[in-house]
């Protein structure tokens, strides 16, 4: 993934932060495993965020089993369940995983918990799969219920939601990073429009959006 070090690129970037603020994403993904593990009766929870830079998938949210270590856990994006799913942007429910071809018992074995059966679905945004979240051990109703797959995919989408606007939060981060003094004003703009109320934030918003625009244009 190409670092967004010119100045449209980190105008969009710095936008999507505003409208999606880190903290309040990565609580809404936190609550997010909890429900689905609270839901499907499940031992643990995940959301894995498809790190395309370094092809890697990345624990961002966990309940249950390994939720006090695993988050910032790093695996390879194309192995095992989770691998598949982000692969072919399908959703997979194995109840059986013993002897099952996809299942990665290596990687399982080094978060300390080796489920039995596993749901998995997509975390997508605007057709782009960001990650995937999965259920680990749950309830025996759940584990060949397409209905109960469904409703994880549901799940799903929420996460999309949350997981796009923390990668657009780190994104307008390392865009700062990179530019320096340079682009000190845009930190300004994006401080000053942070402060403003709701209902004329997004005005605000629009004008960002609207300078993205005309930019993308010029370096067409």
């Amino acid at each position: 993934m190409d670092h967004p070090t010119d100045s449209t690129a980190m105008v969009a970037a710095i936008s999507g932060a505003l409208a999606d603020p880190g903290p309040e994403d990565r609580e809404l993904l936190a609550s997010i495993v909890r429900v689905a593990r609270a839901i499907f009766g499940a031992a643990a929870s995940s959301i894995f965020l498809f790190d395309r830079e370094h092809d890697e998938l990345v624990f961002e949210a966990v309940s249950g089993e390994g939720e006090d270590f695993l988050v910032g856990t790093r695996f390879p994006a194309h192995r095992g369940i989770a691998g598949w799913v982000a692969d072919t942007g399908e959703p997979m429910t194995v109840d059986r995983l013993a002897g099952d071809g996809l299942f990665a018992q290596d990687l399982a074995e080094r978060t300390g918990f080796v489920p039995d059966a596993i749901m998995a679905a997509p975390v997508m945004h605007r057709d782009e799969v960001l990650g995937v979240i999965q259920v680990l051990d749950p309830h025996h109703q759940s584990r060949s219920s397409l209905s109960d797959l469904d409703l994880l995919t549901a799940f799903a989408a929420q996460a999309g939601l949350a997981l796009a606007g923390l990668v657009r939060s780190r994104a307008a981060r390392g865009a700062l990073a990179l530019g320096g003094g340079e682009f000190a004003q845009l930190a300004g703009i994006v401080r000053l429009l942070a402060e403003l109320p709701e209902d004329r934030r997004a005005s605000g918003l629009r004008l960002v959006d609207s300078l993205h625009e005309v930019l993308a244009g010029m370096v067409r």
